[in-house]
């Protein structure tokens, strides 16, 4: 046992003060990424603004695998898989999230989008059952739904408004991406950025024609800023966003790097106050706490006990 301690600490090991700083990189240019929503949807269609995004994310991707000396698989099967999780994590959340922040606050988009791994979660329990059901686990999904319930739930006794309905529509993504997480899972035998470039690319060749038909962007025209959301969008919290993903997979490990899921929600609020001027009432200021809350339970690894040698 010495001697592999020894070994361990002879290993080669990364900064872990560069890797924590990626690990806020990441977090804020996923938590700028409904700020760049909402400015971008201000005179870009959903359709358009989410078509455009997954086509030049999936370019650049594209560009970082060939680079690499890398090709996609070819096999009819694998991109069939791709399809589905373009679905799942690209296409309908990602859509869902553009529509609604047409009349929803992209501080409160971060904070629904945020209860992601609370559904995952629910669903394997229900569905795959591989994840063990802990108090700690069970009060993260308590606190989650609550906070959920005190963010929509009061425009929901106002009535059934467009306001509840898009943050319904959040709910639904966040949904999709809890799905997306589960069915990720059997892309285990690929690097990482093949199934992240394989779903942008099929997100896009599903959202473009849809986009050519419907909104005929050629007629559109867009403001300067949203031009500069829509890059911002695709190239940070996209492109750039996914490479750094990957990277800290292999350093901080995935449970490591799931603490971007709850960092994501205080600074996708504060970009929001500050750039958009955004203002959360006191009960959605609850509600956040209480998000934050269930999302660290259910992301922040339990502590082990030391174990005598």
């Amino acid at each position: 046992m010495a001697l592999e301690a020894r070994r361990d600490m002879t290993t080669p090991k990364t900064n872990l003060k560069s890797e924590l700083a990626l690990l806020l990189a990441l977090a804020t240019l996923w938590g700028a990424s409904y700020t760049f929503i909402k400015l971008g949807v201000a005179t870009i269609p959903p359709v358009t603004l989410i078509g455009a995004r997954t086509l030049i994310a999936g370019s650049i991707l594209l560009v970082i695998i060939r680079s690499r000396g890398l090709a996609l698989p070819k096999d009819a099967a694998t991109w069939r898989r791709f399809l589905f999780q373009a679905c799942l994590n690209s296409v309908i959340p990602f859509t869902l999230i553009a529509w609604a922040e047409r009349s929803v606050d992209a501080g409160l988009a971060t904070i629904l989008n945020s209860t992601s791994p609370i559904f995952t979660f629910l669903l394997t329990v229900v569905i795959t059952r591989h994840e063990a059901v802990t108090a700690r686990k069970l009060l993260g999904v308590i606190a989650g739904i609550a906070g959920t319930s005190l963010i929509v739930g009061v425009q929901a006794f106002n009535g059934l408004g467009e306001a509840l309905m898009a943050q319904l529509a959040i709910v639904a993504a966040t949904v999709c991406y809890a799905g997306a997480a589960i069915f990720g899972r059997g892309f285990k035998g690929l690097d990482p950025i093949m199934p992240a470039a394989g779903s942008l690319i099929c997100g896009a060749a599903i959202l473009i024609p849809v986009s050519i038909v419907v909104d005929r962007p050629w007629t559109l025209a867009p403001s300067t800023s949203s031009i500069v959301a829509l890059l911002g969008l695709a190239i940070f919290s996209t492109a750039l966003a996914f490479v750094i993903y990957f990277r800290l997979i292999q350093t901080l490990g995935s449970v490591g790097t799931t603490a971007q899921a709850y960092l994501r929600v205080p600074i996708g609020v504060a970009i929001g106050v500050m750039l958009l001027g955004e203002n959360l009432s006191p009960t959605a200021w609850v509600g956040l706490v209480c998000v934050i809350i269930g999302v660290a339970a259910m992301t922040i690894p339990a502590r082990k006990p030391a174990v005598a040698v």
